[in-house]
Parts: structure tokens; sequence; C-alpha cells
């Protein structure tokens, strides 16, 4: 099995070099690290992380902590994350929550407790205060993605910014009577976010002077499901018909679609649809959007991580930073078309 001194030999450079290049920390030009990082590869070389840990006192790896996995979100911020942690020689724990308490009480009293960590991201996490109180304890740099965590700087998506963009598209096109599927306190499962996109459409309705009625709120479930149902109910009266719907989702509005050509409504001759986050569905589907970019969120969380480690900081920025978002017009909305 080939060592780092072999590596060194081949690449013409000194063992400290290697460890440099192969580590990412300390200078090293990126022809040289790119031609060490080659003849590593060529040689079958591999870092060990205790031999890099003991000498360092780090582990080269983040955590990331999420509920759980069935999120196309979740999911897509870690697959953003993991990407940028290995570009930078990083490895990657996940730490799965799921709703189990046994699970959630493991993760935070022993598995974050041992330290493997170098830095932590947390995505999305409601937590209670003994929890809070555990990870923040770790001493480690954490970045959050999703909603406020107290005590941790995070990454955030404006949800009455997007609601509102949404909202106003199609009034642009022309709509006036608009209705909205979204959520109640019952479904505020993360932070809010029901009730924000619900105020986004709203404040878009008085601002262009188009009364709000409140017939035309349908509270559902954040899931395909759940879109499709309540779509179908609203959809099905044609005397109470909107001529546009904003969801509060990117599922949701994937199921209002569905329901209305099962109704044999046309999209968006008869009836335009709008979500909110930019679902890896959306664009198969034809559906506009307000695309939040989750992936690119796991990556500006990445980065920042890494930026402060490679500083040898103990913590990041506070500052809570707000992520870009636009809106991504595509067939399911047109202008209005009457009777």
């Amino acid at each position: 099995m080939a060592g780092i001194e072999d590596v060194a030999r081949r690449a013409g450079v000194s063992v400290a070099t290697v460890s440099r290049a192969l580590s990412g920390r300390g200078p090293v030009s990126p022809a040289t690290r790119d031609k060490v990082r080659a003849m590593a590869d060529e040689l079958g070389y591999v870092v060990s992380p205790s031999a890099s840990g003991l000498a360092s006192g780090t582990t080269r790896t983040v955590g990331i902590v999420v509920p759980f996995l069935t999120s196309w979100f979740y999911t897509s911020v870690i697959e953003g994350a993991q990407a940028t942690l290995l570009d930078h020689g990083y490895d990657v724990t996940l730490y799965n929550l799921f709703a189990n308490g046994d699970v959630r009480g493991a993760v935070f009293e022993r598995s974050l407790r041992r330290r493997r960590d170098d830095a932590l991201i947390a995505v999305s996490l409601e937590l209670s205060e003994p929890e809070r109180a555990l990870l923040t304890g770790t001493g480690k740099p954490i970045v959050g993605v999703g909603g406020p965590l107290e005590g941790v700087p995070t990454l955030s998506v404006d949800d009455v910014g997007v609601a509102r963009l949404a909202t106003e598209h199609v009034i642009m096109l022309g709509h006036t009577r608009i209705a909205h599927l979204g959520g109640d306190v019952d479904h505020e499962l993360d932070f809010h976010v029901p009730s924000q996109r619900r105020l986004g459409y709203e404040a878009a309705l008085t601002a262009a002077g188009i009364e709000v009625d409140p017939t035309l709120f349908v509270v559902t479930e954040f899931s395909i499901e759940g879109g499709y149902h309540s779509a179908k109910q609203l959809l099905g009266d044609p005397r109470r018909r909107p001529t546009a719907i904003v969801a509060a989702s990117d599922e949701m509005a994937l199921g209002a679609m569905l329901a209305a050509r099962h109704l044999g409504l046309s999209v968006p001759q008869d009836i335009s649809i709008s979500g909110i986050d930019g679902h890896e569905l959306a664009e198969f589907a034809g559906l506009t959007t307000v695309d939040q970019y989750p992936a690119r969120q796991g990556a500006q969380a990445a980065e920042l991580l890494v930026e402060c480690l490679a500083s040898g900081l103990k913590a990041v920025d506070a500052t809570d930073r707000k992520v870009d978002y636009d809106l991504v017009v595509r067939g399911s909305t047109g202008p209005v078309h009457s009777p």
C-alpha cells in the first residue's frame, strides 16, 4: 500500500507539501495541489482520518443534523453541503433525528457530545431548550439552514417575500380571483412558514387593490396529496372557482395541477397555478415557482464553516443571512381568460 512518502516522491515535492495539499490546510499553489491529488489517486493513497486528527486535533469531518430524510428540501440541502465539503477535503457525518424521542436523545446526548465533528450544519431544526443547549454547548462552529435557531447564525429564505412574488406574478397576468393553498396554526411545523407565506399572498393582493376573500384560502397539508384533495374541492364548484391558485409549496401546487386535469380543466387556460420552493419535480411538470435553491443554501452553509475552520475561529459570524430566490416562469401560469 502506498504511503505519503511515495506520493511525495512521485509528485516531486516534500512530505509536508503533500500533507498540506491533501488536508487543505496551509499554503499550496493550485497547480501543486492538483498534481499531488492526481498522484495520490494514481497510487491509491488516502489520508488516514485518525492519523490526521491526532496530528492536527481535527477530524476533517462536518456533521449535518436533519429532522428526517423524507423531505426533498432536506436532501437537497445535504447534497449541496456535501459536494462543497468534499471539494474542500472534508467528510460528512449525517445525523437523522426521525420523530422518535429515543433517537433524538441519543443524537443530542451522545453522538454530538463525542466531538467527532469539527463543525455542524443544523437543517430546519425545531429544538426544545435542553436540545438547543446541548447543540450549542458542543463548542463547535454551527450554521443553520432553514428557520431561525437561537444562538446559531442561520441561512433562510424570506417566506413573506417569496409568497408575495408568486402572487404578484399572477396579478400581473390579469388575475384578480386568486386562491391560496396554505396552512394554519395546526400546520406550523417549520418556523411559521404557512403563516408567513399567507401574509405574503395577502400583502400582494392588498397592494394591488384586490380585496382578500377568505373563502379563497384553503387549509391543507404541505404535500402533493393535500394539494390534490383541497384543489379538487376548490375547483369542483364553478360558482366559487378562482382563475389562479398560489400554493404555499410546490408539492401543493403539483397536487393542484393533477386535480385540475382530473376535473377536465386546462392549465393554464382554465386555471393558472404557481408554487413556491423550487422542487425537483417543478421543471418536469412545467410548474411556475419561486425557487429558493436549497442545494445552494447547503453549499453556502458549508462554505461558511470551511472559512471559519480555516481561520481557526470558534464560531461563525452570528449574523443571520437571507438567501436569494427567483421567480421561474413555466407553462402552468398564463393570462386570465374570460369565461
